[in-house]
């Protein structure tokens, strides 16, 4: 039976395969050109595979192969409908229950975003490291199961159609940032208001990708 490392290492590299679109999306891709690429054996490469799966990072077809599905601006809404409420409530339960030592990794956090100067790839790992450090605060684990792949699409379709590298990244920054200030301070509100700006940009960039402007929303529905 092989370590949970091994299966995690797999799932990690194959995410990260897809989401910088070395495999290119619409690709049938082989067990065997993943275990060669990855460097890992067919058993984790298989569990990671059936992990990505679930998340619709891919699908499986027996027999034929696994296909990585293209990230559509459709499927980019939806998702985003779903995770501006699962963050919002992440954000919320993070002000009040979030411990000594996250508080200390968030605070660092706040300066590497500001100090840095990130790479598309920094960049990404720093996004994913600051919602995965928001989520451990927030001390439930379905949320942090349910928000997972909701992100890692994002990421991934937000990488497929990035333009101004530069901008798009000190905007990412200057949003992620005011969530990890308000978390500090346990301001509730400004957490929820900063969590749904974030969430605002991506819809503003997943319509911009068809030329549009994003629908105005009532002003209900992002007052919490």
């Amino acid at each position: 039976m092989i370590g949970k490392g091994k299966a995690d290492g797999a799932y990690e590299e194959i995410e990260r395969m897809i989401i910088f679109q070395e495999i290119a999306p619409g690709s049938l891709v082989s067990e065997s050109m993943l275990t060669a690429s990855t460097g890992y054996g067919r058993t984790p490469v298989r569990e990671a595979l059936q992990r990505l799966s679930r998340e619709g990072m891919v699908q499986i077809h027996p027999s034929k192969g696994v296909l990585v599905p293209a990230a559509s601006v459709d499927t980019q809404l939806r998702l985003l409908e779903l995770r501006r409420v699962l963050e919002c409530l992440a954000v919320e339960l993070a002000c009040t229950r979030a411990l000594a030592e996250h508080r200390k990794q968030m605070a660092i956090m706040v300066d590497r975003l500001k100090q840095e100067e990130f790479t598309l790839g920094t960049y990404l790992e720093t996004v994913k490291e600051t919602h995965l450090l928001i989520v451990a605060a927030a001390a439930n684990e379905y949320l942090a199961d349910a928000l997972a792949p909701a992100q890692a699409l994002s990421r991934r379709f937000w990488i497929a159609h990035m333009r101004d590298e530069e901008h798009q990244i000190s905007l990412g920054s200057t949003l992620h940032t005011k969530i990890l200030r308000s978390i500090l301070v346990g301001d509730e509100s400004a957490a929820k208001a900063a969590s749904l700006a974030l969430n605002d940009y991506l819809a503003d960039f997943a319509y911009g990708v068809l030329g549009h402007r994003r629908p105005s929303r009532n002003k209900d529905s992002t007052a919490a």
